[in-house]
């Protein structure tokens, strides 16, 4: 499909060997992604899926000497515009193969989770690209053009899964440069897309976290930031049937401690700080609606006179574990990093249709995942067989130091 040299070739046959064993073409066929003519549906795909290896864009791979090995432009950028697809079935198919494969590699009582965390993508030169909205980055602290990558990612310790996501662009219509094009059919998966861009973050993520259990995704926990760890975001987790564990900020939120209501800051009075321990201790307290929380207060090693604070739903876990389960949490930010540095995210296409950026971003995250799965089956020796998957251990969980 694609030209490879010496160095690439072992990577286009690991990716084709993996491939078939996902069989991402049923995939892609159940996710209603097909071509009635010429080049199939699944050859497109594939094609899109390793562009990133050759290390240019698909303007300059086409023309390049090597120009032969593609078709025209127009076959690529009609697939990646197509409204018919459901992009979020595809992804939701492929991640729920993968991780019940993982699932069944480790021991039944291990811990699975959830990662819920959101990246800008920006497209601050932009000026007509559909749905372009004027979103707040977090990192930098100032208002960007782009988008508000919302992601839904399943880890067990050592393997990240990205199983969901919504490229939001803003719920306030004064925030949006641009509207849904009006040739877009209300009946396709395109349109639906879109609307769906349009909610509120936290409805968005009560919608991704949904999906998910429904196809049949196993987790224990959902782990947040300190950004969707407030107490409405708790209720509507703890009614999908996940508990939280997420990282608190002092705002004025109060917690009913032994018949009182306190602050965070006065809670922290109540713990015993001594020593060069990490973890002080916990308390367990109400929200204001009632909900039982455990909340546990760490060492902030950035700076020495505050503490950070975990909150966990449920209560029953040990210090030790709440802490070790949140170091989970990190492996979505090495996602965003590895996906924005390395497989092109935001940046390869430069389109400005919403469904292609939806559909580029797919392509992404099936590459991350083909990535991960070529990773555990080299590195988890239960994968190599049977007498392997009977007498070898589970592959190493995230333990306290490194959550630390």
């Amino acid at each position: 499909m694609i030209y490879q040299n010496d160095k690439n070739e072992n990577t286009q046959n690991q990716f084709s060997n993996a491939l078939k064993e996902l069989k991402i073409g049923k995939l892609l066929r159940n996710s209603n992604i097909t071509k009635s003519c010429g080049i199939s549906a699944y050859e497109v795909f594939q094609f899109l899926l390793l562009l990133v290896f050759q290390g240019r864009n698909l303007f300059r791979f086409l023309n390049s000497k090597h120009k032969d090995q593609a078709v025209s432009k127009n076959t690529y950028y009609r697939f990646l515009n197509e409204t018919s697809y459901n992009w979020s079935k595809f992804l939701l198919l492929l991640a729920a193969k993968v991780t019940s494969r993982f699932d069944a590699l480790t021991r039944p009582e291990r811990v699975k989770v959830l990662v819920l965390d959101d990246s800008v993508v920006k497209r601050n030169r932009s000026k007509s690209v559909e749905l372009l909205a004027r979103v707040y980055d977090h990192v930098e602290h100032k208002f960007q053009k782009g988008f508000t990558l919302l992601t839904l990612g399943w880890s067990d310790g050592y393997s990240f899964i990205p199983v969901g996501f919504n490229l939001l662009s803003s719920a306030k219509k004064n925030n949006r440069y641009n509207e849904i094009s009006e040739n877009i059919d209300h009946r396709t998966n395109g349109y639906k897309f879109r609307k769906e861009s349009m909610m509120s973050k936290t409805d968005a993520a009560v919608l991704l976290i949904q999906r998910a259990l429904q196809s049949g995704i196993n987790a224990d926990y959902l782990l947040m930031d300190t950004w969707f760890t407030t107490e409405p975001m708790i209720r509507s987790v703890l009614d999908t049937g996940l508990d939280v564990i997420g990282m608190v900020k002092q705002l004025k939120q109060r917690y009913t401690y032994k018949g009182k209501k306190y602050t965070l800051h006065r809670l922290k009075r109540m713990v015993r700080f001594e020593g060069a321990k990490n973890i002080f201790g916990s308390l367990v307290v109400t929200t204001k609606t009632g909900i039982p929380v455990k909340i546990v207060f760490v060492r902030n090693r950035n700076k020495k006179s505050e503490c950070l604070y975990l909150l966990s739903t449920d209560v029953s876990l040990s210090d030790t574990e709440i802490v070790r389960i949140y170091g989970n949490r990190w492996s979505i930010e090495c996602f965003f990093k590895s996906s924005k540095s390395f497989l092109k995210l935001g940046t390869e296409f430069q389109s400005h249709n919403y469904g292609a950026m939806v559909s580029h971003t797919t392509i992404v995250f099936t590459r991350y995942i083909i990535l991960e799965w070529i990773r555990r089956n080299h590195n988890d020796q239960k994968t190599y067989g049977e007498l392997f998957f009977m007498f070898c251990d589970d592959i190493q969980d995230m333990d306290l130091t490194n959550a630390l």
